[in-house]
């Protein structure tokens, strides 16, 4: 199924004022520009507050790592005692979100 085109357009511009007449169309128009805009609000609104919480939660997963102390950066310098430092069960927080948009795709 493909895009609407020009000739599909004329005759649903037809058909409405036909159902609806010459008075009452500009009204509607009116009226699905404005739904269209508070659609368009509401769901930028929902993208940023998403984009808010999760920008929170990183600086909060920062902050509670922690802070490296002198016994962990001289492990570092050796590269047999690294693997040992860095255990394989040390929980990892870090997160790529740069392709999230926020909108849902079915």
């Amino acid at each position: 199924m493909g895009s609407i085109g020009v000739p599909e357009m004329i005759f649903i511009f037809v058909l409405a004022l036909l159902i609806f007449g010459p008075k009452k169309l500009p009204e509607l128009g009116r009226s699905l520009g404005k739904g269209i805009a508070e659609f368009r609000r509401a769901s930028n609104e929902l993208k940023s507050s998403l984009e808010r919480e999760m920008n929170t939660l990183e600086q909060e997963t920062r902050l509670d790592e922690p802070a490296s102390s002198p016994a962990q950066d001289s492990t570092a310098k050796d590269p047999a005692k690294t693997e040992t430092a860095k255990g394989a069960d040390t929980p990892t927080y870090e997160h790529d979100y740069s392709g999230y948009s926020g909108e849902q795709h079915s």
